[in-house]
């Protein structure tokens, strides 16, 4: 069974059409990258998943389940979003375990505590981090906090929208080290939003190029390791990504 399956997914904004016949099929347990320059429509796709993009038509679902339009409880329980700035991404006036029990409470579901330090935990973060505020933290200690929290209610699916790139050099590594870890241990399927080639080779073992929202083309990570993209589109985001590199270094 598939994780997530898009099928002729349109997506508007008002009267723009964003997003254009999308089709798209992500296996459970795969890591798979959306990539592309900003305006694609690699985040649209996301939000339209997570039922925070409405205006859209076609078919989409996870884990078997084809999700309506807005919110959709059953499928929150399977899949939740992490975003992509640590900062705007938590509520200033909520401790941590405030954070960490909102799901909990909105589905339900009790041992609150010791869930809440148990996630802590698998995050990499001590329970003295429980009753914090977020501007205690720093911003790669808010981001496991963001992972903390999309992860409470256990879902199989997690929907990452360019979940490093507000971060610090130094505190990217930590987060996508992170990321690898959980995937591995918890058996999630991840979709990630990403400008960042060498993120997705680190992290993914597929991905679909997107322009002007459409996909142009889907590759697997050894591909893009060797520069063998076909389309040249694909081929301009590589070496825009190496020249960068070449530039840094």
């Amino acid at each position: 069974m598939n994780a997530i399956t898009l099928s002729n997914v349109d997506i508007s904004y008002g009267d723009t059409k964003v997003v254009l016949g999308v089709n798209l099929e992500i296996a459970e347990g795969e890591s798979f990258a959306l990539v592309g320059e900003s305006g694609s429509g690699k985040s649209t796709i996301l939000r339209a998943i997570a039922g925070l993009a409405p205006d859209w038509t076609g078919e989409i679902s996870v884990l078997g389940q084809p999700r309506s339009h807005g919110v959709d409880r059953q499928v929150s329980r399977q899949c939740q979003m992490v975003f992509q700035d640590p900062y705007g991404s938590l509520h200033p006036r909520k401790t941590i375990d405030a954070t960490l029990s909102e799901p909990l409470t909105i589905h339900g579901i009790g041992n609150r505590g010791e869930r809440v330090e148990a996630m802590l935990q698998a995050v990499g973060l001590d329970r003295r981090f429980r009753f914090r505020f977020p501007h205690q933290l720093s911003g790669g200690q808010r981001q496991r906090v963001a992972i903390a929290r999309a992860l409470m209610l256990e879902p199989k699916v997690l929907l990452l929208d360019e979940p490093t790139s507000a971060l610090d050099v130094s505190v990217q590594a930590e987060i996508l080290n992170l990321l690898k870890r959980l995937r591995r241990e918890q058996g999630l399927t991840y979709l990630l939003v990403t400008h960042n080639l060498p993120v997705v080779s680190f992290l993914c073992d597929r991905l679909a190029v997107m322009r002007h929202g459409q996909i142009v083309e889907v590759a697997d990570v050894d591909q893009l390791k060797q520069g063998r993209l076909s389309q040249a589109y694909s081929q301009e985001l590589l070496a825009a990504t190496e020249g960068r590199a070449g530039a840094e270094a």
